[in-house]
């Protein structure tokens, strides 16, 4: 529900509601309901009183700028797009020029293989550790 501006609000914790209290006037007294509606202007505090009509622009105004994000967003996902290329497509770049390419996955299953073989060294274990130390650090 819209709270007026410059009222009192305040969350009752035995209840869990939200409590709104509009500011006493000048004189120490409260505003009468018609006093309220000359210092509120057109703000109506009563949830009931949306028009049907209301609703429906207010809704085409929420769709409109939905799809005006939707717009935004695409152009931005165009844009990277030629920025970046996918992974997999720069795998196939770097094989041409015999480069190969992992990624920190795949170092790392391959140094866990390595730490797990009984055929590898201390030294060789030691090293794998260190290096699974850092990547695990990275992820």
């Amino acid at each position: 529900q819209a709270v007026p501006a410059g009222s009192h609000v305040r969350l009752n914790l035995q209840t869990g509601d939200r409590e709104a209290k509009l500011p006493d006037s000048e004189n120490g007294k409260g505003d009468t309901r018609e006093e309220r509606r000359k210092r509120l202007g057109k703000v109506d505090v009563d949830s009931n009183s949306f028009t049907s009509q209301e609703l429906k622009k207010a809704l085409a105004k929420m769709k409109e700028s939905e799809k005006a994000e939707r717009k935004v967003s695409s152009l931005l996902l165009s844009k990277v797009r030629k920025k970046f290329r996918p992974i997999d497509q720069l795998k196939e770049e770097f094989e041409k020029l015999n480069v190969k390419m992992e990624t920190d996955y795949e170092i790392m299953v391959k140094l866990i293989s390595k730490f797990n073989s009984s055929a590898s060294t201390l030294d060789e274990k030691v090293a794998a550790l260190y290096d699974l130390e850092y990547y695990v650090h990275q992820v």
